[in-house]
């Protein structure tokens, strides 16, 4: 079954159950893949989908950061539980030490001189996460080992 069927399947369940707090979120997401095959002009292979799901995830944590300077508990109470949702179709994340060896590897590997070389060290260090590590974990790895 692959993750939209899961995902659709999933809200389906939450709908039934009367669970109107996972069942929108869900449905957001399947909005937002739907809307990225229709650019696209056919089906999107589950990386591509799980790029618009940690899309849909960097939403949510920006709505968190804001609902927090508003102090509104409220609507900070919503989106944290919606976050937890979505991330439970998200492959599990790289630990740092992970990508510590990856960085090292790649600096190596394309003889990485220093921090000119960022953008070229940060494409490949996340090719080789295959989405797996969150960009702004890598980038403060790659910063911090090219600054050494």
């Amino acid at each position: 079954m692959s993750l939209t069927d899961t995902i659709r399947k999933d809200m389906f369940t939450h709908i039934k159950e009367g669970n109107t707090h996972a069942s929108d979120i869900l449905k957001m997401a399947l909005a937002s893949i739907k809307n990225a095959e229709i650019e696209k002009e056919e089906p999107l292979t589950e990386e591509e989908i799980i790029k618009i799901l940690r899309k849909e995830v960097k939403k949510i944590e920006d709505s968190i950061v804001q609902f927090e300077h508003m102090g509104r508990q409220d609507l900070l109470d919503k989106e944290k539980a919606q976050l937890e949702i979505i991330k439970a179709y998200l492959p599990q994340q790289m630990s740092n030490e992970d990508i510590q060896k990856i960085v090292d590897m790649k600096i190596s590997e394309l003889n990485i001189q220093g921090m000119g070389q960022m953008g070229m060290l940060m494409g490949a260090v996340m090719k080789e996460t295959g989405g797996k590590a969150d960009g702004n974990t890598v980038k403060n790895i790659v910063t911090e080992t090219l600054s050494k």
